[in-house]
This record gives C-alpha cells, structure tokens and sequence, in this order.
C-alpha cells in the first residue's frame, strides 16, 4: 500500500509513482500496466481515483488504452517522462538549488566534487 501525503491529489501521487515505474524500467516502452481495477486494490483506492491518473496520463503521452486489451506504455514513454522530469527539475528545483548555493557560499567546483565522489561509490557500490 502506498502511503499518501495530504499536500498533493492522490491521484498525482499515484501518477508520479507510475511515472517512477518507468524510470526505474519496472515498466518499459510498450509493455502491458495493471488495469484500473487490479491498481486501485493494489494501492487500496477508489478505481475513479485510479481512473482519473490514467486520463491523466493517457493526456501526457506516458500510457495508452488498446480498447478491450488493456492499458499499456507509450512507445516512447521513457523519454517523454525523462524529458518532463528534467524540465520540471530545471525549472522548479535547480533554482532553489542556486538560491542555497549563493547563500551558504557553496561553489559549483565544490557541487561538482561531491557529485564525482558520489558517482565513485555509487560506481564501487554496484561492483
């Protein structure tokens, strides 16, 4: 069951969870997604709630409906998420990330020696 914040529809969480499935390729281009019914007892909500996140998304582009077979992922799914996300990130996120910078007089050569050196472990981590 996931657990939902109440700052944010359930059924934008439930799509963020979906899009997470195809970032993380639980779910890739093209495949077969549970129905509405089988994802709302999985995540133990309404099947409307359920059904509002995939017209959601059918909208965005991530899933589509082959009628009488089921929902599945868009062909380009992956990168249509991956793409959103980024801009999401550039405009939402990174200027947040600049404003903390500048006020804790962080250096971008500082940000690119941690990111090295997380990329490193990350590295020996999965060896």
């Amino acid at each position: 069951m996931m657990q939902f914040k109440e700052q944010k529809s359930i059924y934008l969480q439930i799509a963020d969870h979906m899009v997470e499935n195809i970032i993380v390729k639980v779910w890739k281009n093209g495949e077969r997604i549970p129905s509405i019914r089988e994802t709302a007892i999985q995540m133990e909500v309404n099947p409307n709630t359920v059904m509002r996140t995939y017209n959601y998304l059918q909208d965005k582009g991530v899933i589509f409906n082959k009628r009488g077979i089921g929902y599945f992922t868009a062909p380009d799914a992956l990168e249509h998420v991956l793409a959103e996300k980024k801009k999401i990130f550039i405009q939402q996120q990174l200027p947040e990330l600049f404003k903390a910078m500048r006020s804790l007089q962080i250096t971008p050569k500082e940000i690119l020696s941690l990111y090295e050196k997380s990329e490193k472990e990350l590295h020996n981590e999965n060896q």
